[in-house]
């Protein structure tokens, strides 16, 4: 595969040469190794659900049905929704270990504190729990437990769901029938609903699926990411840098991977506890820094460098400097081990479903958070012994990148402007024109495209046409290295009217200058935190969400939690664009039921476009649409 295929980021190039040099295996290489990919998986029309198979259906011909009978509509929404349930199961698994960290902490039996007594109330009084008379520990104790009862067989509907969502997207989804329950009874009867034998109808299936969407979002992303601001603090506006230039030559590199921030919190603390080890090694310190949402946890709160997102994991162990890659789960390559093999580098994993062959196991125990973090961390200073500099090569791109536009950050900004009505200036800006919509774009990097090949013009081209971007995930650090999220991108990418209200909110909050572009909100979890601040501008303006001029963007989509965000985005009325089409197109009905006749149910549809000047021009007609619907 030519290199100009392989990525965009002249840091993620020179590395991949490297690993050329070096005899490196990597993900490019396998990728192609794998052409031609096979047909009948990517239309979504085999089928493994039972020992009869495997099926495969030819939508263009014979054989027209599987062995027990099911049509090629039957199999992709089956697929389909399989898909959904296992990216949902990765957002509410994490969720659910953030309560119990919470009870946890709130008994004083984990080394953690509840450190944001604000959101904490807040969060309580959503759920109407009572905040009078009692401390952080006894509220904390008393919301974990409303927590757990979400889980709970028998139950009707989540409270997360419906104490947080406006009461128009509550008729819509309750009229469609789609209004979920305990998620655990949810993800276990969409398995047992696409086993062989029971539900055959792919209309049925695809409002399973949009059912595991609002699982996904209100029991996983939301649920996650207030116990986590709750526990580590709400994240406030941080700087700091972007790219493989991050690593550093002559400290000890320790890289945080994953999505789960308990461990990598306290990796955070005691690494900077550990200097005086890591000078005594010879080093000159410790150099942290992160990759994908882990990455972006730590980022957001303690302002750690993020290495890169999803396609430069092993690009980053190529440099030779890395002395431990240390991870927890989702979107970590298995071929991590041997990448690190070919160098000095120690690979830890440290959650029970997350063991890697090759890479030592170090077991995340709550209750000795510390003990274990300071023990990874001696690793890494240990490692540093052992380094071969003449294996090390550290690209020089960096970028300056600011992160923690949480919503509380973005109101208090704007507070600012109006102390009274905060949200007033943003709608009144949208009003006038000068932000002409609001585009999020999240999501991962695939290899089908050259690495943040779609994301970055995608988003010149939106920006340039005032449109304000929202971030999250791999798409954070794609444009944090592309120079998007510092304010010097808001003078080189921003359209004229954009730029004037970045430049009036920055000056108003003492910036000397505009907020960046591109407004970084955080991890996968943290798309819950769009939701929110779409939510509140819709009530502020007295419309439902699916009419306001916004839109939401997975250029590079990878994972099934990409399908599990993006089918919440269109439940809550959103264009949605999917860079590619999940593997669906080879059923006309699920094809047709999701791109065209959903947004008659929901508002919102998936729109497929790989180009991304044309998907910018797609967003911008719908922005506009909405604009003229509304008036404006």
């Amino acid at each position: 595969m030519d290199n100009s295929r392989k990525s965009i980021d002249a840091a993620s190039l020179r590395m991949v040469e490297k690993a050329c040099r070096d005899c490196v295996e990597t993900v490019w290489d396998r990728y192609e190794a794998q052409q031609p990919q096979c047909g009948f998986g990517e239309l979504g029309v085999c089928c493994r659900n039972c020992l009869s198979g495997p099926c495969r259906v030819n939508p263009f011909g014979e054989p027209s049905r599987a062995i027990c009978g099911a049509t090629a509509d039957t199999i992709a929404a089956r697929n389909l929704l399989r898909s959904v349930a296992g990216g949902a199961a990765t957002h509410v698994d994490h969720a659910f270990e953030a309560v119990e960290i919470l009870e946890q902490a709130a008994d004083r039996r984990v080394p953690y504190e509840i450190k944001d007594e604000a959101k904490l109330k807040a969060v309580a009084e959503r759920l109407g729990i009572s905040t009078e008379g009692t401390d952080k520990y006894q509220l904390s104790k008393a919301l974990a437990a409303r927590l757990y009862s979400d889980f709970a067989p028998g139950k009707e509907t989540m409270d997360m769901l419906a104490r947080n969502v406006p009461e128009e997207r509550l008729t819509t989804w309750r009229r469609l029938g789609i209004l979920p329950g305990s998620p655990d009874l949810e993800i276990r009867r969409a398995m047992h609903q696409t086993t062989m034998g029971v539900d055959a109808d792919p209309v049925n299936l695809l409002l399973a699926t949009a059912k595991m969407g609002l699982v996904d979002c209100y029991s996983g992303l939301k649920l996650g990411a207030d116990v986590q601001d709750i526990v580590f603090g709400t994240p406030v506006p941080v700087k700091t840098e972007a790219n493989l230039g991050v690593l550093k030559q002559n400290r000890v590199n320790i890289v945080v991977h994953g999505h789960i921030p308990f461990l990598s919190e306290k990796i955070v603390e005691w690494a900077r506890k550990l200097e005086a080890e890591a000078k005594a090694a010879g080093a000159e310190g410790v150099q942290l820094s992160g990759l994908c949402c882990t990455g972006n946890e730590v980022l957001m709160r303690q302002g750690i460098a993020s290495a890169g997102n999803y396609l430069s994991q092993e690009l980053a162990i190529v440099t030779g400097a890395v002395d431990l890659m240390v991870v927890d789960v989702q979107c970590i390559m298995p071929s991590l081990a041997q990448v690190a093999a070919c160098y000095h580098t120690k690979l830890v994993t440290t959650h029970e479903i997350g063991k890697i062959q090759g890479a030592e196991h170090v077991a995340f125990r709550p209750a000795h958070a510390d003990e274990d973090a300071a023990a990874i961390v001696r690793m890494g200073i240990e490692a540093y012994r052992r380094r071969n500099n003449g294996q090390v090569e550290i690209p020089p791109e960096r970028a300056e990148m600011w992160g923690g536009f949480s919503v509380e950050a973005i109101v208090s900004a704007l507070a600012k402007l109006d102390t009274e009505n905060p949200l007033k200036p943003l709608a009144d800006q949208i009003a006038a024109g000068n932000i002409r919509g609001a585009v999020g774009i999240v999501g991962c990097n695939n290899p089908r495209f050259p690495q943040d090949g779609v994301i970055v013009p995608l988003a010149k081209e939106l920006l340039k046409n005032n449109v304000l971007i929202v971030v999250t995930g791999c798409v954070a650090h794609a444009l944090g290295k592309a120079g998007m999220l510092c304010p010097e991108g808001a003078e080189a990418y921003a359209g004229p009217g954009l730029l004037a209200v970045l430049r009036a909110i920055g000056e108003a909050n003492g910036l000397g200058g505009p907020l960046p572009p591109v407004l970084h909100m955080g991890s996968c979890v943290d798309n819950a935190r769009i939701g929110d601040l779409l939510g509140a501008l819709a009530g502020y303006l007295h419309v439902p969400v699916s009419a306001l001029p916004a839109a939401a963007s997975a250029p590079e989509l990878n994972h099934e939690k990409a399908l599990a965000i993006g089918t919440w985005a269109v439940d809550l009325g959103l264009l949605t664009h999917i860079g590619m089409a999940p593997n669906i197109l080879g059923s006309p009905v699920c094809t047709k039921v999701l791109t065209e006749d959903i947004e008659g149910l929901t508002g919102g549809k998936f729109y497929v476009e790989p180009d991304p000047i044309k998907a910018a021009e797609g967003i911008l007609r719908h922005v506009d649409a909405k604009r003229k619907s509304l008036g404006l």
